[in-house]
Parts: structure tokens; C-alpha cells; sequence
């Protein structure tokens, strides 16, 4: 399963740091050990779902504990039905690196 994730935390940071409450959910991603990409609009993640749902939680949860006064997470999953190959990054993006 790949999801993407997309914090718009109200402010998006504070005086130090602009981006603060955003980095705050990067680093929850980081942290998880699963595969991942920061994008300029979202952070990709690929795993199992049992990994993923927590996750996109507890990235959702950082903004807020990290100062952000108000959030709206916006997530985009992709998952295959058990007929069809899961799919990755890789799969998905791999073309376009090339």
C-alpha cells in the first residue's frame, strides 16, 4: 500500500523555524523506518496498511503536538485488491527518474 500524506498545519511553523509543525510530521515518517519520499506538497510512504493507517495518525497527531494551533491532513491511498501486485514508489515513479 503507498499513501500519501499532506499536513496543512495553521501556522506551518513558528518564528525559528517556518516549517516547524511540518517537519514535525517528517520526522514521525522518518522515524517509522518504512520507505518514504518528501515531496513538495506531500511525503509518500509505502508499507503495510497495519503500518500505514497508525502512522498517518500519529503524523497528523505531531503537527498538533508540535504547536499548530489548527490541522487538515489530506491523505491519498493507493492499494491493489488481491488480484493485482501492491504497488511502490518505484513502481509508480521509477519512469520518470530515469
Amino acid at each position: 500500500m503507498i499513501i500519501e500524506i499532506q499536513v496543512l498545519p495553521s501556522p506551518p511553523g513558528n518564528a525559528a523555524n517556518y516549517y516547524a509543525h511540518v517537519d514535525a510530521a517528517i520526522a514521525v515518517i522518518e522515524a517509522s523506518g518504512l520507505k518514504y519520499e518528501v515531496g513538495a506538497l506531500g511525503t509518500t510512504v509505502e508499507g503495510e496498511p497495519g503500518a500505514l493507517w497508525p502512522l498517518l495518525r500519529a503524523a497528523h497527531e505531531a503537527c498538533l503536538a508540535a504547536g499548530a494551533l489548527g490541522l487538515v491532513t489530506v491523505a491519498k491511498i493507493e492499494e491493489a485488491g488481491p488480484a493485482r501486485e501492491q504497488p511502490t514508489i518505484d513502481s509508480l515513479t521509477g519512469k520518470f527518474r530515469e
